[in-house]
């Protein structure tokens, strides 16, 4: 699957991967974001100089799980764009 598929397939809620990556366990998921706002957490709030429990807003966003097991906000390399190798994690 290209990444456009991939794209596709992340946003209907599915988790891809590569089968090009070296990681054991890597995947990206589509994250909706907070469009309506939450509350702000303290560690958000003092990122950003807010109060804490102040709205948040968010946009949607691409996140990937780690080698190590942690996850993290994710943007696709060009190489990882011109992939043909992306798979639906089932």
């Amino acid at each position: 699957m290209n990444f456009g598929e991939a794209l596709e397939a992340l946003k209907s809620g599915k988790r891809v991967t590569r089968k090009g990556w070296n990681g054991k366990g890597l995947s990206v998921v589509y994250q909706k974001g907070y469009p309506q706002g939450i509350p702000c957490n303290k560690q958000t709030a003092e990122a950003w100089g807010m109060n804490e429990g102040d709205l948040f807003k968010c946009e949607p966003y691409l996140q990937i799980s780690t080698v190590d097991g942690s996850h993290a906000m994710w943007v696709p390399s060009i190489r990882d764009c011109l992939a043909d190798d992306w798979e639906i994690v089932e």
